[in-house]
């Protein structure tokens, strides 16, 4: 009678801890990070990239020089943040390594405007091919973004949510993730002078 007393005791304990949560919210978590990843490399490409652009653009363009030097400074910049998995956890981490993302976003804006204002750049297939491959790496981080947004959602519902709330409060302490937010001005639409 003990045996089958302890048998049922312990069906029911992993009945229960199947229902609580625990995988669930690791692997949301897990989510996260790889959203995080996909961000990232992202950036990377971007940042591989600018310098084969600005390269093309220097030969024809010599008379913008200062521009060319911010989306170089604002890349180097960039470049010099240590960015890890870690980064999701440390708020003010995140938003300087947006800053320094929107701060390369407004010096690459700058430059497109360079060449609609030299059309003679334009004219050059190898900067059109570039400005395509520019064009779709900012469209892929805007993709990864959404998608890490959509992952961070995902995770900060699975731990607020019974029983995983009370799975995590007393096994995991997990904490809510940050999810990518607009930099400031981003309502306002940019202006394009000639």
């Amino acid at each position: 009678m003990k045996r089958i007393t302890i048998l049922i005791i312990t069906l029911l304990s992993l009945g229960l801890l199947g229902g609580c949560g625990y995988n669930s919210m690791q692997a949301a978590e897990e989510a996260v990070f790889a959203a995080w990843g996909d961000v990232e490399a992202s950036y990377q490409r971007r940042a591989d990239m600018i310098p084969n652009l600005v390269e093309v653009v220097k030969g024809y363009a010599k008379h913008e020089a200062d521009t060319l030097t911010a989306v170089t400074e604002a890349r180097a910049k960039v470049g010099s943040l240590q960015v890890s998995k870690d980064l999701v956890n440390n708020p003010q981490a995140l938003e300087k390594f947006q800053q320094a993302q929107g701060q390369l976003s407004g010096a690459l804006s700058r430059l497109m405007v360079v060449v609609e204002r030299y059309p003679d750049l334009k004219a050059n297939q190898n900067f059109m091919n570039l400005q395509n491959q520019l064009e779709g790496t900012e469209n892929r981080i805007n993709v990864s973004r959404v998608g890490y947004n959509k992952a961070v959602q995902d995770f900060n519902t699975s731990i607020r949510t019974f029983p995983n709330s009370l799975t995590n409060s007393l096994l995991l302490h997990l904490t809510r993730k940050e999810p990518f937010k607009a930099d400031e001005g981003a309502k306002t639409a940019p202006k394009v002078k000639f």
